[in-house]
């Protein structure tokens, strides 16, 4: 009887510690800025959903063409060159391209690939993020989180759900009604400090990213599965638990993954999407 109490006891503790903490980064979440409250808007991915499957349709009728914008970012990073900043790093990466490059026309793969592209930073704008570059079928992005890291954090996962309901929902659908290979997608995204670094003296001069989390990211996104998320500990510790519940902690091998945690030395915790 006495172990039972103490069961039930401990049991109403983990509880009352979990709301406690949900309460906490609520709080923290809501304490933005007035100007970040201002810009701040409901992301409706049912509409999104929608204004993609018009623009593909219109794309592979030859009726529209996608125009990626990375001057934002750009613009953004200029006020912190050869300084370090927070960021949440994601890093959204199409799988099987090779595949396709092989499989379909080059026109096609041309369009798939700036559709992808230009959906992807949509959301990530959407949520308040900005498009750091496209290298070759994968979309670098970055959520400012100097100010709030919870809040950051937040955007940038629950911008990778809604990329993943993008290409299941919105995307595939158009593709499969022409006979096009389905797309799939990985997703990698840490948080920390980055060095912001200008190629050359001009100040005109291409800006990018340098970091710790950079690499983590990266390699988060290359071992992660298909239509999956890969996060970061820093990512997960700061999500509400709500969202933490979404996710699990993965482990691989030393040879699969060596990076290390700068706080405790040990190997960098990551966790995926649970499917």
């Amino acid at each position: 009887m006495l172990d039972e109490n103490q069961n039930q006891n401990e049991s109403n503790i983990n509880k009352k510690s979990s709301t406690s903490s949900s309460k906490v980064i609520d709080m923290i979440i809501q304490n933005v800025s007035n100007s970040e409250k201002n810009a701040e808007t409901t992301v409706d991915v049912d509409t999104l959903i929608n204004k993609t499957q018009k623009r593909l349709w219109k794309a592979l009728k030859r009726r529209y063409q996608y125009d990626s914008n990375l001057v934002p970012a750009q613009e953004y990073l200029s006020r912190y060159v050869n300084s370090k900043i927070s960021l949440a790093v994601l890093y959204v990466d199409l799988v099987g391209s090779t595949q396709m490059s092989m499989t379909i026309s080059v026109d096609k793969l041309v369009t798939i690939i700036r559709a992808f592209s230009y959906e992807m930073s949509c959301l990530v704008n959407a949520y308040g993020g900005f498009v750091l570059k496209y290298v070759g079928d994968a979309v670098i992005s970055f959520f400012p989180s100097m100010h709030n890291k919870y809040l950051a954090c937040d955007k940038s996962v629950r911008c990778a759900i809604s990329m993943l309901s993008i290409i299941k929902n919105g995307l595939n659908p158009i593709l499969n009604q022409y006979d096009y290979p389905e797309l799939g997608i990985k997703i990698g995204i840490d948080e920390g400090e980055n060095t912001i670094v200008q190629y050359g003296h001009d100040k005109n001069s291409p800006l990018d990213i340098l970091g710790y989390c950079m690499s983590v990211s990266a390699k988060m996104t290359s071992i992660t599965e298909p239509n999956n998320i890969t996060i970061g500990d820093d990512v997960f510790r700061k999500l509400h638990p709500e969202l933490q519940e979404r996710f699990i902690e993965v482990k691989y091998k030393v040879e699969e993954w060596k990076y290390v945690s700068k706080q405790t030395g040990h190997l960098y915790k990551i966790y995926s999407m649970k499917m």
